[in-house]
């Protein structure tokens, strides 16, 4: 191993474009030199900042570091560059089940085993955390006792969550968080689920918005409204920092597509008060 980290860093020295850096991080990492191996990866990052592997080397070096807020992010990039990316996937879920997340870490790791049916550590993993959520669940009859919930059906799916407010629209409904995590809503094509793909690329989007509106001085945004040459999007921002997002084909009114983000907005802001 020491051999290898000398042959890598001469390597870098001499060219310090070279894609070198990425198995140099790697194997400080390995050595548990941490410190080293992020400076390593971040000056890689700096010359190949679309690279999805050293986002990927990056975040394993948070991790093992229990920086698990950095790692979720670096992985959250992977993904937007490498939408479906095994290693990000299971880097997600593993984050989250540190930080006691279960239902989302069940989220990242059901993609993973998706994406990487073999990996059997995942699908062991998975089965644990499946198993853990089954033993914690409330009775459904006591989270149907809440009031209000009569307007929030199969709370328990947050993936059905918005289905009546779309009703025959072919449509689109996603609650997302502040890094694109799609919390509830869900979007199918060609029979597979495309909202967590959809989120990965507006992660910030809520971020963005509002740092515009600052330089315009124009306030705080409370909604954006865009038509496409296929459908009408709609986005609002939504309770902790939250993002909801609907669309509907092109042939649907405006206004229309407005009720149906502000009827879903109030759905998520139920849903975020009940979790």
């Amino acid at each position: 191993m020491s051999d290898d980290i000398a042959r890598l860093s001469e390597e870098l020295a001499r060219d310090p474009a070279s894609l070198a850096f990425l198995e140099l991080a790697e194997a400080l990492r390995k050595r548990a030199d941490l410190e080293v191996a992020e400076k390593v990866a971040v000056r890689g990052l700096e010359r190949h900042p679309h690279l999805g592997t050293g986002h990927d080397v990056l975040a394993r070096i948070y991790a093992d570091a229990g920086t698990f807020e950095k790692a979720f992010d670096e992985w959250s990039i992977v993904l937007r560059l490498s939408p479906g990316h095994p290693g990000a996937l299971k880097g997600l879920g593993f984050v989250c089940f540190h930080q006691g997340r279960m239902a989302e870490a069940e989220h990242w790791l059901g993609q993973a085993a998706v994406a990487d049916p073999a990996d059997q550590r995942n699908i062991g993993a998975l089965a644990y955390v499946r198993q853990q959520l089954a033993e914690s669940a409330p009775p459904v009859a006591a989270a149907a006792g809440a009031a209000g919930a009569a307007d929030v059906p199969a709370a328990h799916d947050a993936r059905s969550l918005f289905t009546d407010i779309l009703g025959a629209e072919q449509g689109m409904a996603l609650l997302l968080d502040e890094h694109g995590l799609v919390l509830a809503g869900g979007h199918d094509v060609d029979g597979r689920d495309v909202g967590q793909e959809v989120g990965a690329q507006l992660g910030g989007v809520s971020e963005e918005a509002e740092r515009a509106m600052r330089h315009l001085g124009l306030g705080g945004w409370t909604s954006i409204v865009f038509e496409t040459s296929l459908a009408t999007v709609a986005m609002s921002p939504g309770p902790e920092r939250s993002l909801m997002l609907v669309s509907a084909g092109k042939a649907t009114p405006v206004g229309f597509v407005r009720r149906m983000l502000d009827r879903s907005l109030a759905r998520a802001r139920q849903f975020l008060g009940a979790a």
